[in-house]
C-alpha cells in the first residue's frame, strides 16, 4: 500500500474518474459529470490511486443536525477489493468527518452490494434503515457507526 495515494477531486478529469467509480459501484444512482461537480461543492470527494491506476473514491458529507451526523462512503472497484484500499479511504474520510465536528457517522450502501455491507458491518456499523426511493426499485441500506472500540 506504499504506492496508494488519496487525493481530493480537483478539476473535471478527476471528477470524471470519481464519477466512473461511483457509477460502477452504484449503477442505479449513476451520475452525470454536472452532478459530480455539484456534489463536489457540498461534499469532500476523493480518488484513490495505486500508482497511476484508479482504485476507488470516497465521499464525506459534512455533519448536519443537532446530532452532528456526517456520512462517510468509501467505494473500491471490484478488481482492487480485499487489499486494504477501502479501509484507507474509509479511515481518511472518518478522520475528515471528525475534524468537521461529526459526533455520529453514517454510511449508505446499495443492498445488493454484499461486499460493501460486509465492509461496513466489520467496522462496527449497524443497519438503521432500509428503503426504496420513490419511483425506483433498488433497495438501499443506511448504517450507523455504533460507539465502541472499533468506532474510536
Amino acid at each position: 500500500m506504499a504506492d496508494l495515494r488519496i487525493e481530493p477531486v480537483v478539476g473535471d478529469g478527476m471528477a470524471e474518474q470519481w464519477r466512473h467509480v461511483h457509477n460502477v459501484i452504484v449503477p442505479p444512482a449513476a451520475l452525470a459529470l454536472d452532478d459530480v461537480r455539484e456534489r463536489g461543492r457540498r461534499y469532500r470527494l476523493e480518488n484513490a490511486y495505486l500508482g497511476d491506476a484508479l482504485v476507488g473514491c470516497s465521499t464525506v458529507r459534512p455533519p448536519e443536525g443537532d446530532d452532528a451526523v456526517a456520512t462517510v462512503i468509501a467505494r473500491v472497484l471490484p478488481d482492487y477489493r480485499g487489499r486494504g484500499f477501502g479501509t484507507a479511504l474509509y479511515e481518511k474520510g472518518l478522520d475528515h468527518a471528525r475534524v468537521l465536528g461529526a459526533r455520529v457517522i453514517e454510511t449508505c450502501v446499495l443492498a445488493v452490494n454484499g461486499d460493501g455491507t460486509r465492509f461496513a458491518r466489520a467496522r462496527g456499523f449497524v443497519e438503521v434503515d432500509r428503503y426504496v426511493l420513490d419511483g425506483e426499485s433498488d433497495e438501499w441500506i443506511d448504517l450507523r457507526l455504533e460507539p465502541g472500540p472499533r468506532a474510536v
